[in-house]
């Protein structure tokens, strides 16, 4: 009993929360007003973007700082000089191919020469090159707060385009693939398929940029009749958090549901199928997932490599991975084999693999993927994966209990 009544006062914190998030009274919430008095000032030492003239660009391979600088307008011997005045903030070396910078010049059209250069390592950290009246250097953190958010997206052309449409960041689309990666193959999503969510996110207080997508606390998935949910829950015995059904389930299966993220069927399995590049009509006792070349494939399970080599058969690179229970899956026109792949080899669930390729007899970059259980091709589309372990049985009422307020939170 006392656990229920600590669920149900953290529910009620986080439904006070959701509240400021959604709306409520005519006024602004504290939180806009923080973020309004965050854009007067970005960046600190005096720095006003909004009284310059800004040029953005991105690191280029090769690139040094003072070549970067350089680029900008920013005199070379200034721009060596920066190098040593910078030495203890900024690590030139690690200077990361694409990364954005900003360069910020006085309103003068004319002018050539930056007063400030801005490298952003990611959205949140910045190191700001000074050519005032000396130059110095000096990092900037932009100022962030977690916020918990609820979205409902429903598929009517793409997972992506529709939870943008939405006003949702597509950030969350990666922590559902990871969740639902058991269960649902992310890649044959069909129209009217329905995603409700609730989950929380952190965000810069001066722009609302989401930096990241922190946790999914409880999501739905509907496809028809069909229904699968997913609750965050602790069992409090070391294991750390993981998703469980409300049944007390575990997310987490034997194998995953496909061995690539968001790409397309191209051919699904059949004993009827007449072959692209020959013409005959044979089995295709698989399922092709076309993709581009050099997309990662990941070992669907546990177990040992059995082949990796060429296919003379028209495999092409072919990796075969005997997995518990009697299972085999088979990857085929790889463009190639991740580092350490070989016979013999134990790969874990998830484990990179290869890469998608057009090796052997094939039209275009695509996965050719293989089940067999005890010999016997299975659609791998089909197939039901064992189990994990269950939640404790002493833990299922407080998972029940859970899932149950967070159902009510996305049904009011």
């Amino acid at each position: 009993m006392t656990e229920r009544i600590k669920i149900f006062a953290i529910l009620s914190a986080m439904a006070l929360i959701v509240s400021s998030c959604f709306g409520g009274g005519n006024g602004r919430g504290a939180a806009e007003d923080a973020s309004a008095e965050a854009a007067e000032a970005v960046y600190p030492m005096g720095f006003n973007p909004d009284t310059l003239r800004m040029e953005s660009g991105k690191v280029k391979s090769g690139d040094t700082l003072p070549g970067l600088l350089m680029r900008y307008g920013v005199p070379a011997a200034q721009a060596h000089d920066m190098v040593q005045a910078s030495r203890e903030s900024f690590d030139p070396r690690k200077m990361r191919y694409d990364s954005l910078v900003d360069a910020y010049y006085p309103l003068d059209s004319l002018a050539t020469y930056p007063q400030y250069v801005v490298y952003h390592h990611d959205k949140i950290h910045s190191t700001i090159f000074s050519f005032q009246d000396s130059l110095f250097c000096y990092s900037y953190e932009r100022a962030t707060h977690q916020e918990t958010k609820i979205s409902d997206v429903t598929i009517s052309s793409s997972l992506w385009n529709d939870m943008i449409a939405t006003g949702t960041t597509p950030l969350l689309i990666v922590e559902l693939a990871d969740i639902y990666a058991w269960t649902i193959d992310c890649v044959g999503l069909q129209k009217g398929d329905r995603f409700r969510s609730i989950y929380t996110q952190t965000v810069c207080d001066d722009n609302a940029d989401v930096v990241a997508v922190d946790s999914v606390l409880f999501c739905i998935y509907d496809s028809g009749d069909y229904h699968a949910t997913a609750v965050r829950f602790n069992q409090q015995d070391g294991t750390g958090n993981r998703y469980w059904n409300e049944k007390g389930e575990s997310m987490r299966k034997a194998f995953l549901k496909a061995p690539l993220k968001y790409n397309r069927i191209s051919s699904r399995f059949t004993y009827h199928r007449k072959h692209p590049v020959t013409g005959k009509v044979k089995a295709h006792t698989a399922v092709d997932y076309a993709a581009p070349k050099g997309t990662p494939v990941h070992s669907i399970g546990d177990g040992t490599v059995t082949l990796c080599g060429w296919d003379g058969s028209g495999g092409g690179n072919r990796i075969k991975i005997r997995h518990m229970n009697g299972y085999e899956t088979s990857y085929m026109h790889l463009s190639g084999y991740a580092k350490g792949i070989k016979a013999g080899v134990r790969v874990a669930q998830g484990q990179l693999i290869g890469y998608v390729g057009s090796t052997g007899t094939s039209t275009g970059p695509h996965l050719d993927f293989r089940v067999w259980k005890d010999g016997k091709p299975i659609d791998p589309l089909k197939m039901i994966a064992p189990p994990s372990e269950p939640l404790k049985s002493q833990n299922l009422d407080s998972l029940q209990v859970l899932a149950e307020a967070y159902g009510k939170m996305l049904a009011d």
